[in-house]
């Protein structure tokens, strides 16, 4: 999964900012969010959550999910 956030990042750097974050140095902020299972993903648009995604998922999936909170 690691591959395909970077390439997500890569692709949206002039519409969205992703960020990765270590669960094990960042216990807080897994329990802040109730992570559960890596990978989990979460989406936020004007600092509210508004998608989750936990497991793999192909990068098409990925771009479609942020797709429809950037338009």
């Amino acid at each position: 999964m690691a591959g395909v956030v970077d390439d997500i990042a890569q692709a949206y750097s002039d519409r969205a900012k992703v960020v990765k974050i270590n669960v094990d140095d960042h216990a807080e902020v897994a329990s802040q969010y109730s992570v559960r299972s890596i990978p989990t993903l979460i989406v936020f648009k004007g600092g509210q959550e508004v998608d989750l995604i936990t497991g793999a998922v192909p990068k098409t999936t990925l771009a479609h999910t942020l797709d429809q909170y950037l338009t």
